[in-house]
């Protein structure tokens, strides 16, 4: 399916595309900026937390840990653009020991993964991230 380049769900596709694109070069400044500054993030078998900040908090502890690329972005949005679907893999490596999970070695990993967002506005209103976390503690040995 394609959409006019102006209407809104081709806006919230490049939204979510310069969101990704800024994870994967690193760019936490511009990945913040995709964001409202209520945006609601669910955290991947974890709780939600709310706003801007919290987000880059939670981005601060990732990359303190983490060092990560998500390759084969597939992303799926409604007609009125409200609400984004993507699909990826992660190929990462676990840097240093994350609370609670398994010692940290730079053990390397693999991991399909997915994400729904919210649009609000022009800019992304919710993050809800989805991985198998029993997979990825086999992965780095735990």
């Amino acid at each position: 399916m394609s959409f006019d380049p102006g209407s809104p769900a081709a806006r919230a596709l490049a939204l979510v595309t310069d969101y990704y694109a800024a994870f994967n070069r690193g760019d936490r400044e511009t990945m913040l900026a995709c964001l409202a500054d209520d945006v609601a993030h669910d955290i991947n078998q974890g709780g939600r937390v709310v706003g801007r900040e919290a987000f880059r908090a939670f981005l601060g502890r990732m990359d303190r840990s983490y060092r990560e690329r998500l390759e084969g972005i597939v992303l799926m949005v409604d007609a009125d653009g409200r609400r984004v679907g993507a699909e990826y893999v992660v190929h990462g490596e676990y840097l240093a020991d994350d609370e609670g999970l398994p010692p940290a070695d730079g053990q390397r990993y693999v991991l399909p993964g997915g994400a729904f967002f919210d649009v609000r506005d022009g800019r992304i209103a919710r993050v809800t991230n989805y991985y198998n976390l029993a997979d990825w503690i086999r992965q780095v040995g735990g």
